[in-house]
C-alpha cells in the first residue's frame, strides 16, 4: 500500500493550492460581503464568474470527472481527486469555482451515466461548461425520505407526457437564479416491486406548475446564493423524453448518484476540519491567558493533538474508500463508503466544535468561518442518508458477510 500521492496528483495539488492562496483566500471576505449586501441574495456575484474563468484557464475544471468523460474533465480517479476535493473544502464556496460543487457534480454524473444524447446536449454540456446550475429534488417533508422508497411525489403517464405532483424540500441549488434544471425523483408505478416504483425525470425550473415556495435554512444558514428550496409541483407537465433511463429505474439512478456524492462530501469535510485545526494552531499562539499563550496550556495541546488524530483517521479511511471505488466499483465498495459517510461528518463536527472552543467568542461570530462550517458538517450527517441508515445497512451487510464466510469455512 502506497501512502504517497502520485506525481500527477501532487502536481495538481500544488497548482490548486497556489490558486487558492492567490485567488480564493484573498477574496473570501469580499465574496461573503458581496452576497450579504446584494439586492438579490440568490444572484451569484460577478466575482464568482471571474474566478471560474481563471480556474478554467488553468485547467482546474471539472476535476471530479473520471477519464471516460474527457475532454470535459481532468480524467482523475476517485483516489486522485480526493486530496483536491479536500483542498477545495477549506473554503465553502470554492468548489463552485472549479465546477466541482454539489449538487451539480452528482447531477452531471447522472446525466453522463444515464442521460440520452438529447438530454446530455441540452443539460449536461452547459453544466459541464459552468453556464447553468441545477438541483436534485428527492427529499420530502411529509415522509421519512431517508428511505427513498417512501417518497410520494407522483409521475403519472398522460399520453405523450408525464404529470408531476408533489412537494419537495431541501432541494439544494434550486434557490440560485442560475438554476435551470431539476432532477426530480417520484413514483411512476405504486403497484410495482418496492424498488421499482421510482423514476427520475428532468424538469426545467421554469415549467408551469413548478413553484419555489421558500428557502430552507440549515442550522440557521440559508447558504445564499445557492440555497436549499421547498418546491411545489402542481400538475407539472413535461415530455416523456425527459424521463431518465426508463420507468422504475429511479432507485438504481439514485444509488449510482449517491456513492460518489457521499464521498465528495467527506473529502470536503476533511478540508473544513483541517482548516479549523490550522486556524486553531495560529489562534492559540496569538492569545494570552493567565500570563502565557494558550498554546502553553496542557489542555489546549491535548485538544490540538486529538483534532489532528481524528482528521488523519478520517482522511485515511476516505482515501481507502476512494481506492476501493476505483478498483472494485461503487457497489462492491458500498460498505467502506458507508463507513466514511458515518465517520467523516461526525469527525468534522467534533473538530470544528473544538476549534470554536479554542477561539472563544470569536469562533461563534460572523467574523469567523467556523460556525458556518459547523452547520455544514452537522447537516451532512443527514444529507445523502442519515448516520443511522448507513449504520443499519452497514451492520446488516457485515453480519451477512461474516455468516457467509462461516458457511464456507473461512
Amino acid at each position: 500500500m502506497n501512502f504517497d500521492h502520485s506525481t500527477k496528483t501532487q502536481a495538481l495539488m500544488d497548482k490548486l493550492t497556489q490558486f487558492m492562496e492567490k485567488e480564493i483566500y484573498p477574496v473570501e471576505e469580499q465574496y461573503h460581503s458581496l452576497v450579504a449586501n446584494s439586492d438579490d441574495m440568490w444572484q451569484s456575484p460577478e466575482l464568482m464568474e471571474t474566478l471560474k474563468e481563471k480556474a478554467k484557464a488553468q485547467g482546474l475544471w471539472n476535476l471530479f470527472l473520471p477519464e471516460e468523460y474527457l475532454p470535459y474533465g481532468a480524467g482523475l480517479t476517485n483516489l486522485e481527486y480526493a486530496p483536491l476535493c479536500e483542498i477545495m473544502g477549506r473554503v465553502l464556496f470554492s468548489s463552485e469555482v472549479f465546477n466541482c460543487s454539489a449538487p451539480d457534480t452528482g447531477n452531471m454524473e447522472v446525466l453522463s451515466k444515464y442521460g440520452n444524447k438529447e438530454q446530455q446536449e441540452q443539460w449536461l454540456v452547459p453544466l459541464l461548461e459552468g453556464k447553468i446550475r441545477s438541483a436534485f429534488a428527492m427529499t420530502e417533508p411529509d415522509v421519512a425520505s431517508s428511505d427513498a422508497t417512501n417518497i410520494e411525489t407522483s409521475i403519472v403517464d398522460d399520453g405523450d407526457s408525464y404529470l408531476i405532483n408533489g412537494r419537495k424540500w431541501y432541494t439544494s441549488g434550486a434557490m440560485n437564479n442560475n438554476c435551470k434544471i431539476l432532477i426530480v425523483m417520484g413514483k411512476t408505478d405504486t403497484s410495482a416491486p418496492r424498488h421499482a416504483q421510482q423514476s427520475q425525470i428532468l424538469v426545467p425550473i421554469d415549467t408551469k406548475g413548478v413553484t419555489v415556495v421558500r428557502p430552507m435554512s440549515a442550522m440557521g444558514y440559508l447558504d445564499e446564493p445557492i440555497g436549499h428550496a421547498e418546491v411545489l409541483f402542481e400538475n407539472v407537465r413535461v415530455p416523456k423524453a425527459n424521463l431518465l433511463l426508463g420507468e422504475g429505474r429511479g432507485f438504481e439512478i439514485a444509488q449510482g448518484r449517491l456513492g460518489p456524492g457521499r464521498i465528495h462530501h467527506c473529502m470536503r469535510l476533511i478540508g473544513c476540519a483541517q482548516r479549523a485545526l490550522d486556524l486553531s494552531c495560529e489562534r492559540v499562539e496569538q492569545r494570552i491567558a493567565f500570563g502565557q499563550p494558550l498554546s502553553k496550556q496542557q489542555s489546549v495541546r491535548e485538544s490540538i493533538s486529538q483534532m489532528y488524530c481524528k482528521i488523519e483517521q478520517a482522511r485515511l479511511l476516505t482515501l481507502k474508500a476512494a481506492d476501493h471505488m476505483d478498483k472494485y466499483g461503487n457497489k462492491v465498495a458500498k460498505n467502506i463508503i458507508a463507513a466514511i459517510k458515518i465517520v467523516a461528518p461526525k469527525m468534522a463536527c467534533e473538530v470544528i466544535d473544538e476549534a470554536i472552543q479554542l477561539h472563544g467568542a470569536y469562533g461563534t461570530s460572523q467574523d469567523s468561518i467556523l460556525s458556518a462550517t459547523l452547520a455544514y458538517a452537522r447537516t451532512i450527517r443527514l444529507a445523502d442518508g442519515p448516520d443511522q441508515v448507513h449504520m443499519m445497512q452497514l451492520g446488516k451487510n457485515l453480519i451477512i458477510q461474516q455468516n457467509e464466510q462461516n458457511k464456507r469455512g473461512v
